[in-house]
């Protein structure tokens, strides 16, 4: 296992950043509520990977609508969890233990959505590499790619961080108390890198709120709804 791999599975077993919550995440259901209203899109019967599944919050509530779902999960902390909600809700989801930044299992063009929840955030340069070409490769023409990416203009912490605790590549800094690094991204450089694979349909910026050794921190990301 990386060292990412280690830093999350002792960041599900003792959560600082991660919550406890099992419903799905409201950004994802904005995702699908747009998929529905403005591309006409039915989400039921669809395969959907979900990459850095966690504790199968979304995964499961997609199974739950009758879809075909695969979760990607590097922790097996966060897999038992995610497993036991399933059965639980009497639901089947694929679950797979592995890293997102390395090839996947899954045959061309076979995926209709993709959703990446600020998981590819923790990424070294050459694992988002090949999962930027894994998710264009397993994804259908004309299938959509939900990403949620932690945005760095005009964040105070994170322009802390970056100088106070830079990590090796560009735009990463490490968070010494997890043992994680993150990647941040500038709309521009953001544009740049996804918009090289996919069109896209709608980039918004988001703030939120996150409490970590005791203290409140702010997180801005960026919402962007893709298309192959």
């Amino acid at each position: 296992m990386t060292n990412q791999g280690y830093a999350w599975e002792n960041e599900y077993r003792n959560p600082l950043l991660v919550t406890k919550n099992d419903g799905p995440q409201a950004d994802t259901l904005r995702f699908f509520k747009y998929l529905k209203k403005s591309q006409k899109y039915v989400i039921e019967n669809r395969t959907i990977l979900d990459l850095g599944c966690g504790t199968g919050r979304n995964a499961n509530y997609l199974a739950e609508k009758g879809n075909n779902v695969i979760g990607i999960e590097i922790s097996k902390i966060a897999l038992g969890i995610a497993r036991k909600r399933a059965e639980a809700m009497g639901v089947l989801v694929d679950y797979r233990l592995g890293d997102i930044g390395t090839p996947y299992a899954i045959e061309n063009e076979t995926v209709d959505i993709v959703i990446d929840v600020t998981s590819s955030n923790s990424l070294d340069e050459k694992g988002r590499e090949i999962y930027l070409s894994e998710v264009f490769r397993v994804l259908k023409k004309g299938g959509y790619f939900f990403v949620r990416a932690l945005a760095k203009d005009g964040n105070k912490n994170v322009k802390n961080l970056l100088k106070q605790s830079p990590a090796k590549e560009y735009d990463t800094y490490f968070l010494k108390e997890i043992g994680l690094t993150e990647r941040v991204f500038s709309k521009e450089d953001f544009i740049k890198m996804y918009g090289s694979l996919f069109t896209i349909l709608s980039l918004e910026k988001k703030t939120g709120y996150t409490t970590f050794n005791n203290r409140i921190y702010k997180r801005d990301y960026h919402l962007a709804y893709l298309q192959k």
